[in-house]
């Protein structure tokens, strides 16, 4: 195969562009086809090949056909270096464009589980817990009970204010789980079952009707699930077993 036997068909194909838009980048002197053949079709070397890669490229930029051919055309530009600058930018567009579809995403999952706020919101609220990393396994696990609906119906009005109470509600619980933990006090003692009836109310008072039975299977969950435990565990070892048991040692008085 000679250097220069590409066919604009053939480019078209391999380049995802069409044959009249080659045409056109060969009118207005954008990309010259270095051949033609008997026939007078246009044939492309391997440099035109790296041109147009340098052409789609800039227009993934946003650039301008003239503006690009001027960078293309400067006489004192390095070609190396040219590809160089080009990568570095697109590996920034790339970035960006990541960026936004990691945003569309979660915005995508939070509409899902209910919650009516933007990625920013979301991070402001609850930091760097993602209350959408496992939305889809929720809807797979829950999403045909009364509580997993309920919970959507309800979630689906709050505001971001209302996330922040149901946050820091929640954060409330946790510090008395721990408190009660660390002071040593048995998971049947009234003081802890008085902690995990206050968690069971707070999600019947913001989700759904947490019945005794869903409580428990929420208890068994956060010690058979390890990203559930860590939750707890976080703050100190073991802290899920505990609350684990104070559920169930509640929901048994």
């Amino acid at each position: 195969m000679e250097d220069s036997d590409y066919s604009v068909g053939e480019v078209a194909r391999a380049a995802g562009v069409t044959v009249r838009t080659l045409h056109h980048y060969d009118e207005i002197g954008l990309l010259r086809p270095s051949g033609r053949s008997d026939a007078g079709y246009r044939l492309y070397a391997y440099d035109d090949l790296v041109r147009l890669q340098q052409v789609l490229g800039y227009r993934e930029l946003g650039l301008p056909l003239d503006e690009i051919g001027a960078i293309l055309d400067d006489p004192a530009a390095d070609p190396v270096e040219q590809l160089r600058s080009q990568h570095e930018q697109l590996g920034e567009h790339v970035a960006r464009l990541q960026r936004q579809l990691a945003a569309l995403e979660k915005t995508m999952e939070a509409y899902k589980m209910g919650i009516r706020l933007t990625p920013g919101e979301m991070f402001e609220v609850f930091g760097e817990f993602d209350p959408t990393e496992h939305a889809a396994e929720a809807e797979q696990r829950w999403g045909d009970t009364d509580a997993y609906r309920e919970s959507r119906r309800r979630t689906s009005t709050y505001t971001k204010a209302d996330w922040q109470a149901v946050k820091a509600e929640n954060d409330a619980i946790v510090a008395e789980f721990l408190a009660a933990y660390r002071s040593g006090a048995p998971s049947t003692s009234d003081a802890a079952m008085v902690v995990a009836e206050a968690h069971r109310q707070s999600i019947t008072r913001w989700f759904y009707d947490c019945s005794y039975e869903i409580h428990r299977g929420l208890a068994e969950m956060y010690v058979a699930d390890a990203r559930f435990a860590a939750t707890y565990d976080q703050h100190a070892e073991g802290l899920s077993t505990y609350v684990h048991d104070t559920i169930l040692a509640n929901a048994d008085r």
